[in-house]
């Protein structure tokens, strides 16, 4: 049977046709998957006994088991460990300035490697369905309904590389954004890969509208293949020639991502050569220094070596230069410190 979170709008329309019936009962089971977010059946008691049947005779309704529920002592950030399917994976709500992000698997594991990265240690199981990442997404707006709150932004960079998943992502991405359900507008969706030049390429001609960012971490391949091992099949030049093909296709900025390291990314040295390498694109870089895991001995830059290096690329290259807030450290809910805990 199919997990009825895998289908669109046009898939589900596409299906009632067959059965028979109009519009008019698509939008109520569409309703009351995502605006009234029911997680039983037996919740949905606007839509007519014959059609529940029907649904129920070819299609589940499966939702990810909590199975730790964790609070960070910033206040700012909570963390899930879900198991869709019995497969766990981490899913991540953090708060900025009175709005919500959810942080959102597409993978179980990952398998591009970086080394600093504890999904990148774990490596790769399997591929989340597009089902399993949309309810991860219904997950947080439960969680966030329950104390008066809205969701107002996703980022794709909890486990797994989204790329490596495209079509799951794509038709998730499709189902989050409808109108007549979540809603969720494209622009409030940021998609994190650490840079499939082809996958970026399709992206840029299919003319999806929400945000990219890619992880660069070097600006040489040198640097950036010691820290990103499946640089050494797509180079530096191969990633950027995608990028810039990508800025010129969508007429859009493109985002970029730096962890900053000390002693091995974050000199004044390797912000010129970022300088130079993204001086005549479209972007903003956003750098965090970098945040521990378990399995990689690298510490943070610490803030003057942060500082210098946002001021250099902002005053000498006129790069837009943000410095991220870390967030939820201490259980291991910041940006690469997701991996299986039990």
């Amino acid at each position: 049977m199919q997990n009825l979170y895998e289908l669109t709008h046009a898939d589900l329309t596409a299906r009632f046709a067959q059965w028979g019936y109009s519009h008019y009962f698509v939008d109520l089971v569409w309703h009351a998957l995502y605006r009234q977010r029911v997680q039983t059946w037996a919740e949905m008691v606007d839509v007519r006994r014959d059609v529940l049947e029907k649904l129920q005779a070819e299609f589940t309704l499966p939702q990810p088991v909590v199975q730790i529920a964790q609070k960070s002592s910033d206040g700012y950030t909570r963390k899930f460990l879900l198991a869709p399917n019995g497969a766990p994976i981490e899913t991540v709500i953090m708060q900025f300035k009175g709005r919500y992000t959810a942080c959102v698997s597409s993978q179980v594991g990952c398998a591009m490697g970086c080394i600093f990265c504890a999904t990148g240690q774990m490596g790769y199981t399997r591929n989340l369905s597009a089902g399993e990442i949309v309810t991860q997404v219904l997950h947080v707006q439960r969680v966030l309904e329950a104390q008066g709150e809205t969701l107002r932004n996703i980022v794709l960079m909890g486990m797994g590389e989204p790329l490596h998943n495209y079509d799951n992502v794509i038709r998730a991405i499709d189902i989050i954004t409808d109108h007549k359900g979540l809603a969720i507008a494209t622009k409030h969706i940021t998609l994190s890969t650490v840079g499939l030049p082809h996958k970026i390429r399709q992206l840029a001609d299919e003319g999806h509208s929400f945000r990219l960012a890619v992880s660069l971490h070097g600006a040489t391949n040198a640097v950036r293949q010691a820290l990103v091992p499946v640089a050494n099949a797509w180079t530096l030049e191969k990633v950027m020639e995608a990028c810039r093909y990508y800025v010129e296709k969508r007429q859009r900025r493109i985002f970029f991502e730096w962890a900053l390291i000390a002693g091995e990314n974050d000199s004044a040295e390797n912000a010129h050569a970022v300088g130079r390498l993204l001086h005549d694109i479209d972007c903003t870089l956003n750098v965090i220094p970098l945040n521990p895991t378990n399995g990689y001995g690298g510490a943070p830059s610490d803030h003057a070596a942060v500082h210098r290096f946002r001021d250099i690329l902002h005053n000498e290259y006129g790069i837009r230069c943000t410095i991220r807030q870390r967030r939820g450290i201490d259980i291991a809910a910041g940006c690469g410190q997701l991996a299986i805990t039990v």
